[in-house]
Order: C-alpha cells, then sequence, then structure tokens
C-alpha cells in the first residue's frame, strides 16, 4: 500500500505544501515539476493543484478551523499539520469529494508518513471536527481581523489596500484572489497568429477563449499547455495576460533598439523581440543561470537572432552600454509580487510592508541607471507584479521629481483597459479581470541631461 498512496494527489499534495512551507518553494514552480515527475492523469493532476492551491490560499482560514482541536501545536509536526489542513480544505471547499474517501485516506497517508500514534492522532482530530463542527467566522469580532482570516490574508496587508483603495475595493480583491487562476498563453506572433493557435489547440482537445484583457493572449480552460505540440513548438507561451500589457503599451518599432533592464525568465524579451525585425532588445539579469534561461526561451520562441542576454546588475548598465544608446526601455522591477497571489498565493505569508519600501529604493535606483541610456524622444516603460502604492506611483513619482527631462504619459492599451481612469498609470487589480495583478508607467524621455 506505501508504494502506491506515496503517488497519490492527496499525499503529493502534502509532500509539496511541506516543501513550500519550509523551504521556501514557489508553488506554481513546483506544482508542475511533480505532475511531470510523477506523470499524473489529468484528473489526478487537477485534484493536486486544487489541494495544493487551495491549502495555501486558505492556509489562515484553515488553521483558525485547526486551532481548537490542537493543544500542543508547538509539538505538531510540519507534515502532520499539512495532512490535517488538506483534509479539511476537501471538507469544506471541495463538495464532490465523500467524506469517507478523505478520511480514509488522510489516515493511511499518516499511518505510512509516521507510525501508529500519528495514525491515532490524526484519527482522533478528524472525527472530533465530525462531532464537534468547526467553530465559527462570526465569533471575530474585529473587523480587519474578521476580513483577514476569512480571506486568509495578513493583517497588514488588508490595512495597507484599505488605506490605499479603501474597505469595498480591498474586500472585492481579497475574495478573488483564492481563486483558481486562469491558464493563459500569450500568442507567438512570430510564427503564428491568434486564430491558427486557436484551432491547434482545439485540435489537441483543448478549450480556448479570447482574453478580454490583450488580442495578444488566449484562454485555455481545459488541458495542460506545457504538455502540448503548440508549446513545445514556441507557438504558445506561458504568460499572464496582465504581464503582456507592459510591453503592448510600449509601442514598439521593428527597428527599435530596446533595453529589458530586468529581463528574467525572459517572457517579456521574447514578446518583444516577436515584434522586432532589424531591431534587438538587449536583455540583462544580474544571475548567470538566469540569463541562460533567457537564452533557452529566446530560442524556443524562435526569437534568438532579436535578442542579446548579458548578466549585468541593471543599476552598473551605464558601465556597459553608452549614453542614448536605446529607444525603448523597459524596466520589469523587482518587487513584492502582491499582485500575484492567486498564481503564488504563499507570498501573502512571506512579505511584510517594510519589505515594499526597501523594493521602492531598489526600483527608484534603477531607473535612475538606465534613464542616461535612452534617446530623446525615447519611451521608459515601468512595470511591476504589484498593487502596492510604494512600489508603482511613489516609485515614478520619486524618479520624476529627480529626472525633470522624463514626463509620465499616460498607459495605453490595445483595448483601451480602463482608459476614463484619472490616473496616468494603469493599475490591474485581481479583481478587475481575474488576471494577475499589475502597474505600468510610461515615461517619455523629452530632453536631455
Amino acid at each position: 500500500m506505501a508504494k502506491k498512496i506515496n503517488k497519490t494527489p492527496r499525499y503529493l499534495a502534502v509532500e509539496l505544501l511541506e516543501k513550500v512551507e519550509k523551504q521556501g518553494a514557489y508553488s506554481n514552480l513546483a506544482l508542475n515539476q511533480t505532475i511531470k515527475q510523477n506523470e499524473l492523469s489529468k484528473r489526478d493532476a487537477h485534484l493536486l493543484t486544487n489541494i495544493v492551491y487551495g491549502v495555501i490560499q486558505h492556509k489562515l482560514t484553515l488553521e483558525y478551523y485547526l486551532k481548537p482541536f490542537i493543544k500542543r501545536p508547538n509539538k505538531l509536526q510540519s507534515w502532520v499539520k499539512q495532512l490535517l489542513l488538506t483534509a479539511l480544505y476537501q471538507q469544506i471547499y471541495l463538495d464532490n469529494i465523500p467524506k469517507r474517501a478523505i478520511f480514509n485516506e488522510t489516515i493511511e497517508i499518516a499511518k505510512v508518513k509516521g507510525h501508529a500514534g500519528v495514525r491515532k492522532f490524526v484519527t482522533g482530530i478528524l472525527h472530533a471536527i465530525d462531532r464537534q463542527g468547526l467553530p465559527s467566522l462570526d465569533a471575530i469580532t474585529d473587523p480587519i481581523e474578521a476580513l483577514s482570516i476569512a480571506t486568509s490574508t495578513p493583517r497588514w496587508l488588508v490595512e495597507q489596500l484599505q488605506k490605499e483603495v479603501g474597505v469595498a475595493k480591498t474586500k472585492s480583491i481579497l475574495e478573488t484572489v483564492n481563486q483558481a487562476p486562469k491558464q493563459t498563453i500569450r500568442v507567438n506572433t512570430k510564427v503564428t497568429t491568434a486564430k491558427a493557435l486557436t484551432e491547434q489547440l482545439e485540435a489537441e482537445k483543448l478549450e480556448v477563449t479570447k482574453s478580454l484583457v490583450t488580442p495578444l493572449a488566449l484562454q485555455v480552460n481545459t488541458g495542460f499547455i506545457p504538455a502540448t505540440e503548440a508549446f513545445k513548438a514556441g507557438q504558445a507561451i506561458v504568460q499572464d495576460e496582465s504581464a503582456m500589457l507592459a510591453v503592448e503599451s510600449m509601442a514598439l518599432k521593428a527597428d527599435d533598439q530596446v533595453l529589458d533592464a530586468c529581463a528574467a525568465p525572459g517572457g517579456k524579451t521574447t514578446q518583444i523581440a516577436a515584434q522586432l525585425e532589424t531591431g534587438q532588445v538587449t536583455s540583462l539579469d544580474i544571475h548567470k543561470h538566469k540569463v541562460a534561461l533567457i537564452e533557452q526561451n529566446a530560442l524556443r520562441a524562435h526569437v534568438k537572432a532579436q535578442v542579446r542576454a548579458l548578466q549585468l546588475d541593471a543599476r552598473k548598465a551605464s558601465e556597459e552600454f553608452a549614453k542614448a544608446s536605446f529607444d525603448k526601455i523597459l524596466v520589469d522591477a523587482p518587487c513584492s509580487g502582491i499582485g500575484l497571489l492567486r498564481r503564488k498565493p504563499e507570498v501573502k505569508y512571506e512579505k511584510k510592508y517594510q519589505d515594499s519600501l526597501d523594493l521602492h529604493q531598489i526600483q527608484v535606483s534603477i531607473l535612475d541607471a538606465v534613464a542616461p541610456l535612452l534617446k530623446v524622444g525615447g519611451t521608459l516603460t515601468y512595470s511591476t507584479c504589484t498593487i502596492l502604492d510604494s512600489e508603482n506611483q511613489q516609485t515614478i513619482s520619486a524618479f520624476l521629481k529627480a529626472h525633470p527631462e522624463f514626463e509620465q504619459l499616460k498607459t495605453k492599451t490595445a483595448f483601451e483597459l480602463k482608459a476614463d481612469r484619472k490616473e496616468l498609470g494603469l493599475t490591474i487589480y485581481p479583481d478587475d479581470y481575474l488576471s494577475d495583478g499589475f502597474y505600468i508607467a510610461t515615461l517619455v524621455k523629452r530632453t536631455e541631461v
């Protein structure tokens, strides 16, 4: 039985959740690797993904429910806690799974991974929950704490979002980020069209719909994209809809010389390169292995000739390039990733507001460093995958104060998203289109210093 059960989605979920919590592994990357390594069927891959994302997304809620039943929480082994949380998640959020199936396999996993005492402990907890029921969230009287526990969001983030966007918008954002992320792809226009790619994916029995965010994106509602022939051929690039908007807003020309200052893993680099003919995109990353990743992705996307990848800290770019070397510059800056809560739910438990403030300084320093490299009349596009103002408009405002030669223009997209907004920068919140949270600012260099 041990050999069989350690290949089941529930067993693999416990292993994966422990890896995420103890080793800081990214859930999305770890999931893809586990699915491939264990050659899981579509059904098992779906259940594994559902449990892993679900437990992480609802972690604070599940821990609130579990707390009354654990007398000595400090003595609870990490994997046993994850096992109990997976059982709770299935009971509460997955209506189509019989309680008997959840109990039986949870107890069997406890027996295989632990010993008789662990099996007895887990069995006792499950039956106690079944007899007594779960504590009510209505018992939480503090409204911020209530929203924090109900949406499984750290208190500091609830408070900060309420300051920035108000109570109603914060509630709307947090109620949507615990939904499963959409599976979206970018059409690699270097080698195919949206129509042709749709037909190919449908021929491979995938359900495909058009994006409401960008004409470059397709939403794939069934199937596993990396397993498709279209993906292997470089016709489909896995990328969130919001992430495509930064390059879309750059208004690239075929002969542009472009700098992608913070490029790894290369999604935006290959998006830029697909629009170039005689032009070139120079892509920087501080880590050697990530530069290799950019090159691999450029090769797979059939844009290797348009890409030059270099290992370089963007803050030292002026040591490598002459002034006014580039027509367009993209700074997809290092950020807190708070916009990715649907796709990387563990991020919200790892970050503090001070992290955002520290990143603000790094972001400004990168912008300062690349500013001289842009030609007069050129465009500097700044983007992040966060929704915190300290890393978004506050970063841009600090940069503009020090660089009067730049002017911020209103960021535009192909579908004219939020065209009636007052702000010049474009913020996509996770509840707007059920895509990742993202921010884009468009800066034009009017004069030379």
